[in-house]
């Protein structure tokens, strides 16, 4: 059978930017790979449709921490972004949303179109924190052991995809925000074995719209006004100390 998957990460509860993936691709399957809360202010519509549509998730740092209601700590950039928007992600979400949350596990191995894929939202060594970037010599340091010929992975927000010795590695990039330069929500098709990275454009005044009636104004609304509109490329002033926020 030759199927159509559909692969995300990083939602961050931007309902517009998964609308607009939604509107644009038709799939057989669907595959999260974490943190699909925080940043964003309609975690209620993310999550749902990742628990009507995904085939399989992993959890996502935000994801654990929005679950175990692990308040985020303050400071600028992304720091101030999550310590803003999490109690609105717990003000929002059910009971029963929040135990779908604690209960993806950490890493998932299937097979799928007769291909196996490793799916984890940051790196094997380090399932949740580690941000590992488009380096191939490093990513096949930790792919030892790790038999799924596709690995898939999130958390850094940059879209890539590496041919190595004896694994794939794919980063669909970040669906509701991205931090490659391009402003577009990012995700990636596999289809008859081949991997395809794609982009689609979104309302990202409606993003902020919604952000803005939720409440978030001053430093944080235009912390994230100046992320989703360059694609991430803000001053360095604006993200120190905020990646793993």
């Amino acid at each position: 059978m030759n199927m159509k998957i559909l692969v995300l990460a990083d939602i961050h509860a931007n309902w517009p930017a998964l609308a607009a993936i939604e509107a644009a691709e038709t799939f057989d399957a669907c595959l999260f790979l974490g943190d699909v809360v925080d940043y964003g202010t309609d975690p209620v519509s993310c999550v749902d449709w990742i628990r009507e549509h995904a085939d399989a998730a992993v959890r996502g740092n935000h994801d654990h921490a929005v679950a175990q209601r692990v308040p985020a700590r303050g400071g600028n950039g992304f720091r101030l972004l999550a310590a803003t928007t999490r109690p609105l992600q717990w003000a929002a979400l059910d009971p029963s949303h929040l135990k779908f949350l604690a209960r993806l596990p950490i890493t998932q191995t299937l097979k799928l179109d007769r291909q196996t894929l490793y799916l984890v939202h940051a790196t094997p060594r380090d399932p949740m924190d580690e941000y590992l970037m488009d380096d191939g010599e490093q990513w096949s340091e930790r792919l030892d052991g790790i038999e799924a010929g596709l690995v898939c992975v999130g958390h850094s927000h940059i879209q890539f995809h590496l041919q190595l010795n004896r694994h794939q590695v794919l980063n669909p990039g970040s669906v509701g925000q991205p931090r490659d330069g391009d402003p577009r929500s990012a995700y990636a098709v596999i289809e008859r074995g081949k991997v395809e990275l794609r982009r689609v454009s979104y309302d990202i005044d409606a993003t902020l719209r919604q952000m803005r009636n939720a409440g978030i104004h001053g430093d944080a609304l235009d912390m994230t006004e100046a992320v989703l509109r360059s694609g991430g490329r803000v001053a360095s002033t604006q993200q120190s100390g905020a990646l793993n926020a």
